[in-house]
């Protein structure tokens, strides 16, 4: 009868019996540790996914802030008309701006003082992204009453400044300014400009009128060396000036478009066409989002690569974790298998039974884990909340789909395995609870989940080199790990028989209990080596790459950049700056040059085909000479031989944008005056440091040819004074504060390191899952092995210090080998993904053995608590 209502594979019966049986089973060690592990990896994987997939939501929509407009062309001349018929064809907004360099000057009845400027003409609508923040500058250097600017820059006659305009002028707001041929009313100073960007060595202080106030001022002329730019955009968004009533369009300005066919599909067609318009016209370009904040786009790539190796290694650690669990469970089911058979349960029903289970227990498991990714992904944003600055949109399906993906195939891919080997069993194993070796079914369930989950992992790491370093390193130490177990537990066994009179009895019993199945005793080794690895990897990643990122802006790092110094100013400028109490300062010469011939052979902007090559090209370059190479740029090729005549030093990313090698000849026009040398050395230059830094330099202290002017970086004294000293003494210099660049910076990088270490508490966890379960799925095996030698006479005391002894050893074994793979994985990443120095620390192979032992001891003393003092007979009565 039994056998009769023994439900068949595929009906309802099979759903609840599956259902009953996973809510039985979750009351075992086995199967909430593989729940545990699951949701780990589940957690953290969509943690970062969620995180990521609202970033790069809210940066789509929200970054072009950056650049003022959803998209941007950029000219030397005046923007071709077809374009802006093409913006109003398509039915967006657009507004049209120029910006050039030239000299603003003061009233005669003012004193008439003068300065450099870039001057930066506006049209209605401006910005089409952002605000503009006007505020009312105070002595001490702060800011009261901030408010946003209205859209569409200046009124007509009037003129808005930056702060550094009227310290060397010595004008106020009201009185008035000459530019050119036309005189304007300052009404306005500007605290925040959104598409200013980052490049502040190439700008002077900023001035601003309206577009139709240009011609009046007579300072375009043919020869003038204007760069206009066409920003356009889809309707304007929350945070934007024209979106704000109290900042909203003049007048006069046109009613906004309405995009034809959508948003996307109109400013798509417009990126084409003015793409297409780009590769056909000389001088034109269209910029990205990419290019608005470089200052910290490398810290925060490096964060986003750290964030995901987190979540890969976490991924990684819950398959071992999960694989190990599910044959501890599949071990414990014998009896279970024994009965079902007995009751002629058909081995496809068992099969089916136990893959609804899992499948069960995989959805159970994501739903959990996507829970708690969600709650920390929302940890990360409120850890980085002045660094995301913008309003998230709602994550996508992306983020779902890969916990549901990632919980589903950890459990089936590498949890039922083991447990399908149950269904194909003979009975006659099954009475000597012995599972057998791999059957093809299960080694092919294994093939395709481990393949798919490794697929979803490159995923996850969006970048081929961090992914296949990371999971082939892994792969690699496996079968590293497993040969070394494997020759050390062979080595034992010969040193055992060779000197077995001599060896503690302890001792002995440990060698015997490792040496007796050697299989279990290598599946140990691996699975605490790579738990063990995974931390260890990540600690010294983590220390490494968080040095570096404090090193590239520490607290003492400049804050100011002073350009424009004469050769006759150059004593008392260095005398002004130890006066006003600056100790420390770089100091550079600097001459501006355009790159005219390679090897001989002239070069173009039209030699190259990247936008970048052309762009360099395009514009002078800063360049610069000093005997020995700075301290903060490391020569990677070639030689900085100091005083070494007819040599230049490239820095390396130029070199490979130009396709330049050592030993190539480079030909730079001076203004008329040719300077030609050989490429002795490149150079690896930060440029996110907030140091000076240049793309040429020459390696000799005094170049008398050259047109030489100085730049210098310093931290300001906390009096705040010294820019109206310097620009009152000096009144020709440019005087660049990026101090509240540097605060932003330096808040972005306490934020991200937050955010990785809360994230680093995920494969921690995972890590310490994966050295329990090692050891967990051998508590029966030791339970049997301790009962029988407690029969034969052996005392607690005995068995317990073989426990500490035996896991003191694996651990040891398992950390030196972890230590010794963390070391050469985290080598391979520091220099081929993360880009930073690194100093692998090799005397951290013996505390990595130490700190094996140590764990592997903890965790054995959780996992196998109070097996030794289990009842004899209960115990061998459970093992018959």
């Amino acid at each position: 009868m039994s056998v009769t209502r023994t439900p068949s594979a595929f009906s309802p019966a099979a759903w609840r019996w599956a259902l009953v049986r996973t809510r039985r089973d979750l009351r075992s060690a086995s199967m909430r540790f593989l729940l545990v592990a699951v949701v780990l990896a589940v957690a953290a994987l969509s943690a970062v996914a969620f995180f990521a997939d609202r970033i790069e939501g809210g940066l789509n929509r929200d970054a072009a802030q950056l650049l003022g407009g959803d998209v941007v062309v950029v000219a030397d001349q005046p923007v071709p008309a077809s374009l802006q018929v093409a913006a109003r064809d398509a039915g967006l907004r657009q507004a049209r701006t120029a910006v050039f360099p030239s000299m603003a000057r003061a009233p005669d009845e003012l004193g008439g003082a003068t300065r450099l400027i870039t001057l930066k003409a506006v049209e209605d609508g401006y910005p089409l992204r952002g605000r503009l923040t006007l505020a009312t500058p105070e002595d001490d250097g702060g800011w009261r009453d901030p408010r946003p600017a209205p859209a569409g820059g200046p009124r007509a006659g009037e003129v808005w400044v930056e702060r550094s305009v009227l310290t060397a002028l010595n004008l106020s707001v009201g009185q008035r300014l000459w530019l050119g041929e036309a005189a304007f009313t300052i009404t306005g100073v500007i605290q925040t400009e959104p598409d200013r960007g980052a490049g502040f060595l190439g700008f002077s202080p900023r001035v601003m009128i309206r577009l139709a106030d240009l011609a009046a001022t007579e300072l375009v002329q043919p020869a003038s060396r204007v760069t206009w730019r066409l920003l356009v955009a889809g309707p304007a968004r929350s945070g934007d000036a024209q979106a704000d009533p109290s900042s909203a369009p003049r007048a006069e300005a046109a009613p906004a478009p309405r995009a034809s066919g959508g948003e996307a599909a109109a400013l798509a067609r417009f990126l084409s066409i003015a793409r297409q318009n780009a590769e056909t016209t000389r001088g034109v370009r269209v910029d990205s989002l990419d290019q608005g904040r470089p200052e910290m786009r490398a810290t925060l790539d490096r964060a986003g690569l750290f964030l995901r190796l987190v979540a890969l290694l976490a991924g990684l650690l819950s398959a071992v974790a999960v694989a190990l669990v599910s044959r501890d469970f599949a071990q414990r089911r014998l009896d279970d298998c024994a009965l079902m058979r007995v009751l002629g349960v058909s081995q496809r029903t068992m099969a089916w039974t136990y893959a609804l289970q899992f499948a069960v227990v995989g959805l159970l498991a994501s739903l959990i884990g996507l829970l708690a990714g969600w709650l920390c992904h929302l940890v990360f944003v409120a850890l980085l909340a002045d660094l995301v600055n913008v309003t998230l949109p709602a994550a996508g399906w992306t983020p779902y789909a890969l916990g549901v993906g990632v919980g589903v195939l950890l459990t089936l891919g590498f949890g039922l395995p083991p447990v399908l080997q149950l269904a194909r069993v003979p009975p006659l194993r099954v009475l000597r609870r012995d599972l057998g070796g791999i059957k093809m079914g299960s080694a092919l369930v294994w093939l395709l989940g481990g393949g798919a989950l490794l697929a979803l992992l490159m995923l996850v790491a969006r970048d081929a080199k961090l992914g296949g370093i990371a999971l082939g390193g892994f792969g690699a130490a496996v079968v590293v790990f497993a040969a070394v177990g494997g020759a050390a537990v062979w080595a034992m066994r010969v040193a055992t028989l060779r000197f077995n009179a001599r060896l503690p009895l302890a001792w002995t019993l440990v060698s015997r209990q490792l040496t007796a199945q050697p299989w279990h005793t290598v599946v140990q080794v691996c699975a605490l080596g790579l738990g063990l690895l995974a931390l260890m990897l990540l600690v010294l990643i983590r220390t490494d790459l968080i040095a570096s990122w404090q090193q590239a802006t520490p607290a003492d790092a400049p804050d100011r950049f002073v350009i424009n110094i004469q050769p006759d100013q150059v004593e008392a400028f260095r005398a002004a700056l130890t006066g006003a109490g600056v100790a420390r300062f770089d100091w550079y010469p600097m001459a501006r040059a355009r790159l005219v011939a390679i090897n001989g052979q002239p070069v173009r902007p039209e030699s190259y085909q990247e936008d970048r090559a052309q762009r360099l090209l395009e514009r002078e370059f800063n360049l610069s000479h000093a005997a020995e190479a700075p301290r903060h740029n490391e020569v990677v090729a070639g030689r900085y031989q100091p005083e070494e005549p007819d040599a230049f030093s490239v820095e390396e990313g130029l070199a490979k944008t130009l396709g330049l090698r050592l030993g190539d000849r480079l030909r730079f026009d001076m203004a008329g005056q040719m300077e030609e040398g050989r490429i002795t050395s490149l150079r690896k230059v930060d440029w996110s440091s907030m140091r000076v830094n240049f793309f040429v330099m020459a390696p000799q202290a005094d170049k008398p040819t050259w047109p030489d002017t100085y730049i210098t970086s310093f931290k300001a004294p906390a009096s705040g004074q010294i820019d109206r000293l310097l620009v009152q003494r000096f009144p020709n210099v440019t005087v660049v504060d990026v101090s509240a660049t540097l605060t932003q910076l330096q808040g972005v990088l306490t934020q991200v390191i937050t955010a990785v270490e809360f994230l680093f508490l995920f494969t921690l966890a995972a890590g310490l899952i994966v050295l329990m379960t090692g050891l967990l799925t051998s508590r029966e095996r030791r339970a049997r092995d301790w009962a029988i030698w407690r029969s034969l006479g052996a005392t607690q005391a005995i068995i317990g210090r073989v426990q500490r002894l035996e896991l003191l050893a694996v651990g040891a074994l398992a950390g030196t080998l972890a230590s010794g793979a963390s070391l050469l994985i985290g080598w391979v990443l520091a220099s081929r993904v993360f880009d930073f120095a690194w100093s692998a620390p090799w005397w951290a192979l013996l505390p990595g053995a130490a700190v094996g032992a140590m764990l592997a001891w903890l965790a054995g003393w959780w996992s196998l608590r109070g097996v030794v003092h289990r009842p004899v007979a209960l115990t061998l009565r459970q093992a018959e």
